[in-house]
């Protein structure tokens, strides 16, 4: 009898922990439900449905970066850094896993539309113009997807 209110106090104590989730200050976490978004839980602490609901994506609000090196032919190698953030996590939580693709794809194609790319070196300011012209067509693509691009710098050739 003892093992059995002892078992029984284990189950219950271990539902209970993975019923409870704590969302980090700065987070939000996407939670599934049958293989589609149920809700996104905001900073604090939620009860879910253990077994029924799982946290698919954990979204840092405060901010990303992603390192980039294009290839282009007939030019020099463009390198760089983008930075972005999701601000609409439920339309980003559908292409959250695809966003380092997107932005890569995107720089590339952007920078091989850039004529001043595959001429000889570029100066400060011809960066400076081109990473606020890449910085604007990786908002175009990226912000009917929730997410924004804070800022790109391209090193130095």
């Amino acid at each position: 009898m003892l093992t059995l209110l002892t078992s029984l106090f284990v189950l219950f104590t271990v539902l209970v922990a993975s019923a409870v989730k704590h969302v980090p200050a700065g987070q939000v976490y996407s939670l599934y439900r049958h293989g589609k978004l149920a809700r996104v839980l905001q900073p604090g602490v939620h009860m879910v449905l253990p077994w029924l609901e799982r946290v698919a994506h954990k979204i840092n609000l405060a901010g990303q970066t992603l390192r980039f090196e294009e290839p282009l032919p007939d030019a020099h190698d463009v390198c760089g850094t983008v930075y972005w953030q999701v601000l609409e996590p439920e339309r980003a939580d559908a292409v959250f896993e695809q966003v380092d693709q997107l932005i890569r794809r995107g720089a590339h194609d952007a920078l091989r539309s850039e004529q001043d790319v595959a001429h000889a070196e570029l100066g400060q300011a011809d960066r400076r113009d081109l990473s606020a012209r890449l910085k604007q067509t990786l908002n175009n693509a990226l912000r009917e997807r929730g997410m924004m691009v804070t800022r790109v710098e391209l090193d130095a050739a």
